[in-house]
């Protein structure tokens, strides 16, 4: 474990002057001790956090300042300027002949240039540009980044990761730690050496337009925390940390990229609140510092001097106050707080009589570099300056193995890149970054019970049109019923007007505001925009705000109903935040910053999961690798006529982390099978309605199952039937048949019914099993007897529609076409109704009995089997309702049968062959269906494996190896599981 560190411990400032000393050492001295939590364990064995009595890196072997002492000496005066200089390339593929190109490699092949910061780029196209350009420097390169939000900050296909802010929401820093460990290794792989992060800056100004949620917090001890462990992830790895911006870019309302911000604090407040966050990480080892281009005036004797060029800002205070002997970096020159005000050549020579080390993105580098020439042979500036800071550069790329391994390995990047691994500890952090600050009307989670047709608007500062399209497609899986609506500087009157309209129609508004942090652009809605949204939200109808960027644009709509903190606009963000809005994934931020007026730091609402949500196997520890044996297993059933086609469904941990359809609907192979088709459910309807029917009214006190039959159905109130119970009836022990083909002389649904209530019995009750229909018909009357209504009835207004289980029903084709049209055909059926058997019952006994019976007829898709599994698992919860007790639960699911296995209604996994396979635990209960579906839950394991299939198509002499199949299928998702 790391060592602990004292945020508030003072430091020797022998050269600041002495009045600025004693009040710096008057105020520190007030101040509390603060130490870190220690590190939770981490998940993933590939990336632990570090023991807390990890001591720093041990300092380089003499041999290695050997070496570099002597290749400094080695170099002409030319040589070593080049070497303080980083340049922009672009890490995209780029004909050999392209000027840009052409004029990099003169850079490096004629003014020795020292090193390349990569922009943008691809993972390939910036590896490749990588090894070209280290195979032409006779110095390897020093590579360089910004990756403040992980790798994906510059480079596409990599990992992206919450911003700062984000992560110190979730009140983890092992987040912290992750975050920096992933980024290091992603940046290893590209051959990158240095990362420009952490943020240490205090973002206590809301109205900073440039750092906002790129820092950790505005609480300077919450960023020095968080700071210190992110850059123990990036260190562990061997990559470079670089704290920004020194001596902090938090409270300016100026950004830097625009003009010179002015700080008018004295040193007394900057030491106590900015600086901390330095201090406390240099303490702890941090190597290399980026400068700040802001004057500060009231604490430096060098008044409106840009901090990067202040010898008092780098020297007195940086270097001789705070120990500081790592590397110190200069933000990008080419910003207007340093190129409207000083010539490339001058803000150079200027940052290094300052202390600076390593000049970044000069304007005019060639320029600079000749101009840094003249000024040493004219004596301004000396060469032992310049041998100072390329010793320090030369010194890094020999302990960075720039010399060893210059280039990139391409063929490990498949390997080392945005892993599921990675993808996972991201997704994770984003989830458990969302922050609610404000929920008024209770408003979450949005059930659609309570709001049916939702308004969502994505707020965006561009002209793009396309800002929020994932916002809208990730709404659209938990809500049916979604107008959405871009608001951005395109957004006319006349689209106004229809997004007025639809606000009227609309149970509940949401805005997502994608206003984020960018250079040259303000982070304030456009007053236009935000007098058309006041205009919103006045109407009648409840509103919630997501802040999927600035956090601080809560304050333009104070009115929202619900204040939502994303903190970030990409997609990866996004499709980890609206989850939260409909209750598929725990909500549990908390503020880190204030928001004057309205939220302190500290503030969050937490709310749990209380519905499926849709993500990746690894989110839940699956692997996807090992999932996609189903589609084999699948194909194979498939090329072998098992049936023509189906839908597979894996449910973890509350996650549906697999849906996914094979193959078509017949044999014809015109019309596939996709992932929310609905299916034949056949016998599994003898659990989904007619058990969890009993379950309830055993919950109400209004049956017991131990109640005999006769007292609901008095034909059984016979010498032969008398003592059969319900619980009977449930584990096909009563003594009943398993059918009777009453279809051949009876039609209709009451000389059914009424055949069966007095149906002669085969065995004496209790005495065998045989597994009978009769006996689930017989208990959906039971259900109708006590209830007042159809089984049907009492099903969909007890249990399907209040779920949101909205393709599961009886009589499809009296559903609408919008279910009825995804259903496969079960049957051609020459024997009743002479022709195609689709959507409707396949069950010639349910048929007859108008579709609805307690055996069969029911149809479903896998996403509503899965809510209703996490129902069962979820102690008969589900979207903030409660629906069956966790007693009865236990009590119908374990085993209750003196004969074999079964419980109440489910089967239970037993000896031998199961179609819940080998690999499923013993407490594993479900049940199959007769045209080829399945259902099985490990509540151990907390997984639902669900199996949709047409079986019987054409005829009922097909698919006689489905229960291999259910079993292979099963193994496969168990094995799925890792372990570690």
């Amino acid at each position: 474990m790391m060592s602990t560190y004292n945020p508030r411990q003072i430091i020797s400032r022998s050269t600041l002057p002495m009045l600025l000393l004693m009040v710096a050492v008057l105020m520190m001295s007030s101040c509390k001790s603060t130490e870190p939590e220690p590190t939770r364990p981490v998940t993933l064995p590939e990336l632990k956090a570090p023991d807390t009595d990890e001591q720093p890196d041990a300092e380089e072997p003499a041999s290695v300042t050997q070496d570099v002492d002597s290749l400094l000496q080695s170099m002409t005066l030319n040589e070593k300027i080049g070497q303080l200089f980083v340049t922009p390339a672009y890490g995209r593929f780029t004909n050999d002949k392209d000027p840009g190109l052409l004029r990099l490699k003169r850079m490096i092949e004629n003014y020795h240039l020292g090193g390349i910061i990569f922009m943008q780029g691809d993972v390939y196209g910036q590896a490749m540009l990588t090894n070209t350009l280290q195979s032409i420097s006779e110095i390897p390169l020093w590579i360089s980044q910004d990756m403040e939000f992980g790798a994906a900050m510059r480079i596409s296909g990599t990992t992206r990761l919450t911003p700062a802010m984000g992560v110190s929401a979730t009140g983890n820093t092992e987040n912290a730690y992750l975050k920096g460990k992933i980024t290091a290794r992603e940046a290893k792989a590209l051959g990158v050496h240095q990362i420009f992060a952490p943020v240490l800056d205090v973002n206590n100004n809301p109205e900073n337009p440039v750092i906002n949620v790129r820092s950790f917090s505005a609480d300077p001890e919450m960023v020095a925390e968080y700071g210190h462990y992110m850059i123990q992830g990036i260190q562990s790895e061997g990559i470079l940390a670089t704290a920004k911006h020194f001596p902090g870019h938090g409270d300016t309302d100026t950004d830097s990229h625009l003009a010179l911000p002015i700080i008018n604090h004295d040193f007394a407040r900057i030491d106590s609140l900015e600086l901390l966050p330095f201090r406390v990480n240099i303490n702890n080892g941090l190597k290399s510092v980026m400068s700040a281009h802001i004057a500060y005036p009231n604490m430096s004797p060098n008044g409106d001097l840009p901090g990067t060029m202040d010898r008092f800002i780098l020297n007195d205070i940086l270097r001789d106050s705070l120990n500081f002997e790592g590397l110190i970096v200069t933000d990008g020159l080419e910003m207007k707080g340093i190129s409207d005000n000083y010539s490339p050549g001058e803000a150079v020579i200027r940052s290094l009589k300052a202390g600076a080390d390593m000049m970044l993105i000069s304007p005019d580098a060639m320029g600079a570099i000749d101009e840094i020439q003249k000024a040493v042979e004219r004596g301004n500036l000396s060469e032992d300056r310049i041998d100072q800071s390329v010793r320090k550069i030369l010194q890094l790329k020999k302990e960075h193995g720039a010399f060893d391994h210059p280039g990139v390995e391409l063929d490990q990047l498949a390997h080392q890149i945005n892993t599921p691994e990675y993808q996972r500890v991201a997704d994770r952090i984003a989830r458990q970054s969302v922050t609610l600050l404000k929920d008024s009307k209770d408003l979450l989670p949005i059930r659609e019970v309570d709001h049916q047709k939702i308004l969502a608007i994505a707020l965006a500062d561009d002209e793009s049109g396309s800002t929020g399209s994932s916002f809208a497609r990730e709404l659209k899986k938990y809500h049916d019923d979604v107008d959405f609506f871009v608001l951005d500087r395109r957004t006319g009157l006349e689209e106004k007007a229809e997004i007025l309209d639809a606000a009227d129609e609309a149970d509940l508004i949401l805005i997502g505001s994608f206003i984020i942090v960018r250079s040259h652009q303000p982070i304030q809605v456009e007053p236009e925009q935000l007098q058309f949204l006041r205009q919103l939200i006045s109407r009648p109808c409840p509103s919630v705000l997501i802040a999927f960027g600035n956090p601080y644009v809560v304050r333009d709509l104070p009115d929202a109903d619900s204040h939502i903190m994303a903190w970030s606009s990409n997609i990866n963000q996004v499709r980890q935040t609206v989850p939260s809005l409909f209750g598929a994934s725990d909500i549990t931020g908390n503020l880190p910053i204030y928001i004057p007026g309205m939220y302190e730091i500290g503030d969050g609402i937490q709310k749990q999961q209380s519905i499926v949500r849709h993500d990746s196997p690894e989110s839940v520890g699956l692997s996807s690798e090992k999932m996609l044996e189903i589609d084999n297993v699948m194909q194979e059933a498939i090329n072998d006529s098992v049936f023509p086609g189906g839908v597979v469904g894996v449910m973890k941990d509350g996650v549906l982390v697999w849906s996914e359809g094979y193959g078509y609907h017949d044999y014809e192979k015109t019309r596939s099978v996709e992932s929310d088709d609905i299916y034949d459910l056949a016998s599994l309807t003898k659990v989904i309605v007619t058990t969890t029917s009993i379950m309830k009214l055993v919950d109400e006190g209004r049956i017991d199952v131990n109640d005999p039959v006769h007292k609901y159905i008095p034909e059984f109130d016979t010498d032969e039937k008398r003592d059969i119970t319900i619980e009977q009836l449930l584990i096909h022990t009563s003594g009943l048949p398993a059918f009777q083909v009453y279809v051949d002389e009876l039609k209709t649904r009451d000389e059914i019914i009424e055949a069966v209530r007095n149906e002669p019995l085969i065995n004496r009750p209790g005495e065998e099993y045989v597994y009978s229909d009769l006996g689930f018909i017989l208990l959906a009357e039971i259900v109708e007897e006590v209830s007042g209504m159809r089984i049907d009835r009492f099903v969909r207004s007890r249990l399907f529609y209040p779920m949101g289980m909205k393709t599961t029903v009886y009589n499809p084709k009296n559903a609408g076409r919008w279910i009825s049209n995804r259903i496969p055909p079960t049957e051609i059926d020459s024997t009743y109704r002479d022709g195609i058997v689709q959507a409707e019952a396949h069950d010639e006994r349910a048929w007859f009995m108008d579709g609805v019976a307690g055996h069969a007829g029911l149809f479903s898709s896998a996403a509503d089997i899965a809510k209703y599994s996490y129902m069962l698992m979820n102690d008969g919860n589900y979207g903030g309702r409660k629906y069956l007790s966790q007693e009865t639960i236990q009590t119908f699911t374990s085993k209750r049968s003196p004969i074999n296995q079964r419980a109440y209604g489910f089967d239970r996994k037993g000896e031998g062959f199961s179609t819940a396979g080998e690999l499923t635990g013993p407490n594993s209960f479900g049940h199959t269906g007769f045209t080829g579906t399945s259902l099985w839950i490990d509540p151990d394991e907390e997984i639902a494996i669900i199996l949709l299939t047409n079986r019987t198509f054409p005829n009922r002499s097909y698919g006689s190896t489905i229960s291999r199949i259910r079993a292979k299928i099963a193994d496969t998702v168990m094995e799925a599981i890792d372990d570690e």
